[in-house]
């Protein structure tokens, strides 16, 4: 039973994170304030996005919006903890990690929905005139445990040709 907690702490441990960043970025930051941190690269900015990723769905407007951007994450969530609490597959720790992060992100962002009806967003990255759009903790988590899962499916898939291959060697 321990096992199946490790995931869910990690998730608790990106919530407080994003938390304690957007409530410091809301306190320390007016809204749409930028402060360069590495001219030219790198800004910590005040963002709130009533979108999602990269802005999308910024200007729709209506109920189902929120109905859609709540309810898609809200089954996001429900399905990555039927998938971390189900038995078996504690042995596959990435996989494990990459949905703790997934949920982690998915939680802080659905929080901000919820309670300020947009997601503070705040780490503006770019080069020169191209600018990455804002982010914030939570996408981070997101990202990151995306990147995971392509790994764990990239070397899942390695390991099932390998094996594979050895046991035909062995006929």
């Amino acid at each position: 039973m321990r096992h199946r907690l490790v995931p869910f702490l990690i998730a608790a441990a990106v919530v407080l994170l994003d938390r304690i960043t957007k409530a410091a970025i809301k306190s320390h930051i007016g809204a749409y304030d930028t402060i360069s941190v590495i001219p030219g690269l790198f800004n910590i900015v005040h963002t709130e996005n009533p979108g999602i990723a990269f802005g999308m769905l910024s200007n729709a407007t209506g109920a189902w919006r929120e109905v859609v951007l709540i309810g898609f994450s809200a089954l996001v969530l429900i399905a990555i903890s039927v998938v971390l609490l189900r038995p078996g597959g504690q042995r596959d720790s990435m996989l494990r990690t990459a949905l703790a992060l997934i949920l982690g992100g998915a939680f802080g962002n659905l929080y901000d929905r919820i309670v300020n009806g947009t997601v503070t967003d705040f780490v503006e990255v770019h080069a020169g005139q191209h600018y990455f759009p804002a982010f914030n903790i939570a996408d981070s988590a997101i990202t990151v445990g995306a990147c995971l899962l392509l790994l764990d499916m990239w070397w899942a898939k390695e390991r099932k040709v390998t094996h594979a291959s050895e046991v035909n060697i062995d006929r």
